[in-house]
């Protein structure tokens, strides 16, 4: 079944790397944008200045002549003409005595702020020379002055405009190159990262050595595909680690020959039963079974067939058994015994009854057996449903003296306090 991966989470790491990015991106704008600004800022300067000069230039003929001539209406249209510009907040034409021939200034004080004098507060006021040609062996006589005033709050307003052009440029910028990154990082990067992740996150932790290990496409030579080959190695190991501790508790807790329950696992197998039986008041049973005339089979027929015997014995002893509750324990020897939770003496008698049953069944040949010509076995029951003022250590006890009257009275036959067969 395919798994899918995991929702994206708040903190995870895909939405850390896209924020990191986009606060890198817009860092990167920001300072991109004040670099702009303010190679902006001193272009405008210098095209400011370049302008006011070659209108300064132009008019300078022109205004020399009305300063000379004392010529106002001249003077008039020349500071007129001037004023015309956005830029200029005010033109005034003097003679060389000082007297103002004309003079543009607006109605209103203009308004300044911090910022237009910060820009343009050292360059917002012009002076220029009117120079007149009297004569080719005279110099040029000075005959009056134009000075001008721009209009910083025009000018402030053209810088914010184009501003807000390299800001709005920048942040798109910004958007853009944080999409771009975040798409190369999540394809190349994150995406491969979050696969490991989520393999791991669904491996087995009982079963890591079947993680379903991820193939990344272009990083098989990188780190990321040896970082997935060393998880893999590990895992590996891990599983080999837990299969060997898996080998040494099935060992610790298997009879070697018969393959079934050891001694030590029936002795806590039934202590966990005990307490559970007393804990929830319910009945349990034990089944002591012991292979009649047993050595007398090992010293005629060898103990390689006996070997076979009791693992023949022990395989359909287990089939009357309920594995997912029941316990088949080998106590020693040629003798086994049942743990039957939650059975009260007629169940357990029928348990008895089939396991008695199955060794016939096997029809070994027993012909020194002082029952029957085949092999037999006796059993002994014994259930606190009937014993319920026994101890763990007296029901053992008493089971397995009903299986000894069971020997006493003849073999293969089962024996319980209220019931013979």
């Amino acid at each position: 079944m395919t798994k899918r991966p995991l929702p994206l989470r708040s903190g995870s790491l895909t939405s850390k790397q896209a924020l990191l990015t986009l606060l890198l991106a817009v860092l990167i704008s920001v300072i991109a944008g004040s670099l702009e600004l303010f190679n902006h800022a001193v272009s405008m300067r210098q095209d400011v200045a370049q302008r006011i000069e070659q209108q300064l230039a132009i008019v300078n003929g022109a205004a020399a002549e009305a300063a000379f001539q004392l010529n106002p209406d001249l003077a008039h249209q020349i500071a007129n003409g001037l004023f015309s510009d956005n830029e200029i907040a005010q033109v005034t034409i003097r003679d060389d005595f000082g007297t103002a021939l004309a003079e543009f200034a607006p109605a209103d004080a203009v308004e300044t702020s911090w910022l237009s004098q910060r820009l343009f507060g050292d360059m917002l006021h012009y002076r220029e020379p009117l120079s007149y040609f009297v004569a080719t062996d005279l110099p040029d006589a000075e005959v009056g002055v134009v000075e001008l005033r721009l209009d910083e709050q025009s000018l402030t307003q053209q810088f914010l405009a184009r501003s807000v052009s390299v800001v709005g440029s920048s942040v798109a910028e910004a958007f853009i190159l944080s999409l771009l990154i975040i798409a190369f990082f999540h394809y190349f990067i994150t995406r491969p990262l979050l696969k490991v992740h989520n393999a791991i996150v669904h491996t087995d932790p009982e079963r890591p050595g079947q993680w379903a290990k991820p193939q990344l496409r272009g990083h098989r030579q990188d780190e990321l595909g040896h970082l997935v080959d060393s998880l893999d190695h590990l895992l590996q190991a891990f599983q080999k680690g837990l299969d060997q501790r898996d080998q040494l508790h099935h060992l610790s807790h298997i009879d070697g020959l018969t393959g079934v329950a050891n001694r030590r696992h029936f002795d806590l197998f039934y202590q966990q039963q005990w307490q559970r039986a007393q804990k929830h008041a319910q009945p349990l049973a034990v089944i002591f079974i012991d292979i009649d005339n047993f050595k007398e089979f090992n010293d005629h027929y060898g103990h390689a067939m006996g070997d076979d015997t009791l693992q023949a014995v022990a395989q359909v002893l287990n089939h009357c058994i309920d594995p997912d509750q029941d316990l088949l324990a080998r106590y020693g020897g040629e003798e086994f015994v049942c743990i039957l939770p939650n059975r009260d003496e007629a169940a357990a008698l029928e348990v008895a009854q089939c396991l008695r049953k199955a060794v016939l069944s096997l029809a070994i040949p027993h012909a020194y057996s002082s029952t029957h010509t085949y092999l037999t076995a006796s059993m002994g029951v014994a259930s606190t449903a009937t014993h319920a003022a026994l101890s763990a250590t007296a029901l053992l006890a008493l089971a397995d003296q009903h299986l000894y009257h069971a020997k006493q009275r003849g073999r293969n036959r089962i024996e319980a306090r209220t019931s013979n067969a």
